[in-house]
């Protein structure tokens, strides 16, 4: 007899796009006639950029040619991409990391739901609410749980209430956890973090020895000098954090595949006997024993990200997604609906009309204006009665969903 993992029964049955995927083509089938407007999944519409595309090409043309074929490459990935990644990311805002602590990779979703293979069962994981859902999903899958409870928290997880109240800034945990995973710009409020948000983890995480998980996916969407794009850029971060980055929504990569994750070497965990240990080995350890490293094509264009022409034309596309954001977020606060994030961040968080479920409000969407956005309560406890829209969509697209969530009728 095979056994199976019992942790993944401890799952709700689907996760959450998948759901929303499903109830969507139901509907595209049972209403063929009705032009839908996806402003859920934050999946991306604009083209990768001309200079980006360029250096793709030039990329799989290498592949074609005896003399310039590569089979094979390094898994941490090829050293002219971790090198742009370094000098332009980190070392450009004053930030003292390496290319060697850089591992590329074929998305953060991976990278943020493995990490915790290098990690001792008994840690402790504490998860802002709401939130990306890989990181809670991923902890449950690892064994590191009970069971759900009615109030849909899972036993043996921290959760740190984002709400209204609290600015959907989580506060400290009172007890103590061994991993916290952050996320700012966040998934799915759109809140940012300040510099003194930033040092009190990093202080707290000093303080109680833990390791902060942070992921700043969205960092290339902070238009404002004052916020950090990066937990280094606090003074200690790189003895108590990892960082998490993504090509994605950045440059148009959802389809294309690459991000990275950065572990300086002062980062350190302990054995059970109180050792403590270098982190950035044991990454690397799991990296090369489970990744063979994204393709030589697809690095190429990624590092074109950093050249002028290629980083004129990413934050041109950029800007496109904010003002969609400004757009949306304008549109729905003059419809009456309070609205959070879309500033320094792609997702615009809003409240549900007349105390309306997420999902109960999802469905209308969809059935009454054609219109596909994210139930909060998907993200966690906390976000039921609120709703995520995605500014990543065509800008007529926006215009028109705006003005059909306008002309809604609520009784």
């Amino acid at each position: 007899m095979t056994f199976i993992n019992e942790n993944y029964l401890k799952l709700k049955a689907g996760y959450l796009f998948p759901e929303i995927g499903r109830r969507v083509r139901e509907f595209a089938a049972a209403h063929p006639d009705k032009a839908i407007i996806r402003m859920g999944i934050g999946d991306v519409t604009q083209p990768l950029a001309p200079t980006i595309l360029k250096a793709f090409h030039e990329g799989v043309d290498e592949m074609g040619k005896a003399e310039s074929f590569k089979g094979y490459g390094p898994e941490q990935g090829y050293d002219f991409l971790r090198e742009a990644i370094a000098k332009n990311d980190y070392q450009a805002r004053g930030v003292d990391i390496t290319a060697d602590d850089i591992f590329v990779s074929d998305g953060s979703k991976c990278d943020t739901g493995n990490i915790q293979e290098i990690f001792g069962h008994q840690n402790r994981i504490a998860i802002c609410d709401p939130v990306y859902p890989v990181y809670a999903d991923t902890t449950v899958m690892s064994g590191k749980t009970g069971v759900c409870q009615s109030n849909g928290y899972f036993d043996g997880i921290i959760y740190m209430p984002c709400t209204e109240a609290n600015g959907f800034t989580p506060e400290l945990p009172t007890v103590r956890p061994d991993l916290i995973f952050l996320c700012f710009p966040n998934n799915p409020t759109g809140t940012v973090a300040s510099r003194e948000v930033l040092k009190k983890w990093v202080d707290y995480a000093t303080r109680n020895r833990c390791i902060i998980l942070y992921d700043a996916a969205y960092e290339a969407f902070i238009t404002d000098p004052e916020i950090p794009h990066s937990i280094y850029e606090i003074e200690g971060a790189k003895k108590v954090a990892i960082e998490f980055r993504s090509f994605s929504k950045t440059a148009g990569f959802t389809g294309t595949r690459c991000a990275f994750t950065v572990i300086p070497g002062e980062l350190m965990a302990h054995d059970n006997e109180g050792n403590a240990h270098p982190v950035k080995p044991l990454w690397m350890r799991r990296h090369t024993t489970k990744f063979n490293g994204v393709s030589y094509p697809v690095q190429r264009a990624a590092a074109a990200i950093y050249t002028p022409e290629g980083s004129k034309e990413v934050k041109a596309v950029i800007a496109y997604y904010l003002e969609n954001a400004k757009i949306m977020r304008e549109s729905l606060k003059d419809a009456g609906y309070t609205v959070f994030g879309g500033v320094n961040a792609p997702y615009v968080w809003v409240k549900t009309r007349n105390g309306m479920s997420s999902w109960a409000f999802f469905d209308k969407l969809l059935n009454e204006a054609n219109v596909v956005g994210t139930p909060g309560s998907g993200f966690g406890p906390s976000g039921e009665g609120y709703f995520r829209f995605s500014a990543f969509a065509e800008r007529s697209n926006v215009l028109k969903a705006m003005e059909r969530i306008k002309n809604l009728k609520f009784s």
